[in-house]
């Protein structure tokens, strides 16, 4: 089943009552509405008025629903999540604890050739000459240690976004860099979710290991799904004049991202469902079980 996401970008106050999300607009003359609980995979808060029960917090949290808070800029800045998101939690955080040096310079390896293997796709998909990254992402090395990721996302950039006057990737930068900053939060809150679920430790990275970064493992296993933020960014540059600024219009296009559809090992499913399939086989590969971590293909 896939999960809803819910976008709150005015006023509301929000309590539960027998299993349901109870949602009222007090600056609005609008009658009360319900969503079960259990349909829930995201819900986004945006406006800094929204009041919510700790009896709904509670209940979200049980249900592994990511509650994920804006700040002043609209863009997704926390992410609540269960202490506890698998019953053999402190079994599997301890053989991802345990990783060795080795394994996690493979794991690494194994994720930067999909993901330039993936921007390769992207690019063929657009008619696009990709033939020179294609060749990077069979040349990655352990740990990646000729930098090839930085060298390959140099390029795919500025062929992917060749249309747009003047455009660098840089999260400060021009449009339509704020479209990728907020995919890439909606991203990031999904892996976090499909971590804690699988009763790992999304703060301990294979490759980051920033000491002020809460989310290092989310940040590494997140960057072959990139590019389904891509290809939806490219298609909202081609199709609207105006995206220099996040419209509620756009924020609810991307906050589709969750539901998108990913191949991996040639079966389609939306990616909140293949992120926990990439999750679970990460686990194996900590636990000895499997050497290859499940990637989507673009």
């Amino acid at each position: 089943m896939i999960k809803r996401t819910l976008f709150f970008s005015n006023p509301a106050y929000l309590s539960t009552q027998h299993e349901q999300l109870v949602v009222q607009f007090p600056e609005e003359d609008k009658p009360k509405t319900t969503v079960p609980i259990e349909d829930l995979g995201f819900v986004v808060l945006e406006h800094p008025q929204i009041t919510m029960t700790n009896g709904l917090l509670t209940k979200l949290v049980q249900n592994k629903t990511a509650v994920i808070t804006c700040d002043p800029q609209h863009l997704p800045c926390s992410i609540l999540q269960p202490m506890v998101g698998h019953s053999e939690q402190t079994e599997r955080m301890r053989h991802q604890l345990n990783a060795s040096l080795p394994l996690k310079k493979n794991l690494w390896q194994q994720t930067i050739s999909a993901k330039i293997s993936n921007q390769a796709g992207h690019l063929e998909r657009r008619g696009k000459e990709a033939r020179k990254i294609r060749r990077w992402a069979s040349e990655v090395k352990s740990g990646d240690s000729d930098n090839h990721e930085a060298i390959a996302a140099a390029f795919y950039f500025q062929s992917l976004f060749d249309h747009v006057p003047d455009f660098s990737r840089n999260q400060k930068g021009l449009a339509p860099n704020n479209l990728l900053n907020y995919g890439y939060a909606i991203l990031r809150a999904v892996t976090a979710r499909a971590l804690v679920s699988s009763g790992l430790l999304p703060s301990v990275g294979i490759f980051h290991s920033n000491k002020y970064n809460a989310f290092c493992l989310a940040d590494d296993v997140m960057e072959p799904y990139r590019i389904y933020v891509d290809a939806m960014v490219y298609d909202i540059t081609r199709q609207h004049k105006r995206y220099d600024e996040l419209t509620k219009e756009l924020k609810t296009l991307l906050l589709q991202i969750p539901a998108m559809d990913v191949r991996i090992e040639g079966r389609q499913s939306p990616m909140m469902v293949a992120m926990s399939r990439t999750t679970a086989s990460l686990y194996d590969c900590f636990r000895g079980s499997a050497r290859k971590i499940l990637y989507p293909d673009f």
